[in-house]
């Protein structure tokens, strides 16, 4: 055996090794926590966008199911807001009448947008409803 050769023990970590063990887990948490942020966002964003499709197309089967064609101006032209669980949401209805009695085309067009927080641009859906 050769002496003078310092043999050492070793039964742990040095405190550079730690030190790079806790940088390297502080950067993991960090991109952990900017994905999970990023994912809550478009999740948020995703269902403000579904919600406002939806009052969309609820408006438009209702005033397709209604039966007085005659009176589709006058009972869903306007604005609406306060929507339960859609604080700021607001739904435009716009109906604008293309032709006309006697004529070769005889039918509304039914516009409804829809505006609100959290959207990147207004939901907007258009319809043509013929005379029955």
């Amino acid at each position: 055996m050769v002496e003078g050769v310092l043999t050492k023990d070793r039964r742990g970590f040095t405190l550079l090794e730690v030190i790079i063990a806790l940088v390297i887990l502080s950067f993991v948490i960090l991109m952990m926590a900017n994905t999970s942020g990023t994912f809550i966002r478009s999740v948020v964003r995703n269902d403000r966008t579904t919600s406002a499709i939806q009052l969309a197309k609820d408006r438009i089967e209702f005033i397709q199911m209604d039966p007085d064609y005659a009176g589709l101006d006058t009972l869903y032209v306007g604005t609406e807001s306060g929507f339960p669980g859609l604080a700021g949401f607001t739904r435009e209805t716009i109906i604008r009448r293309v032709g006309g009695t006697g004529q070769a085309t005889d039918h509304k067009m039914v516009t409804v947008t829809v505006t609100g927080p959290g959207l990147d641009r207004p939901i907007s859906r258009t319809i043509s409803v013929a005379a029955p």
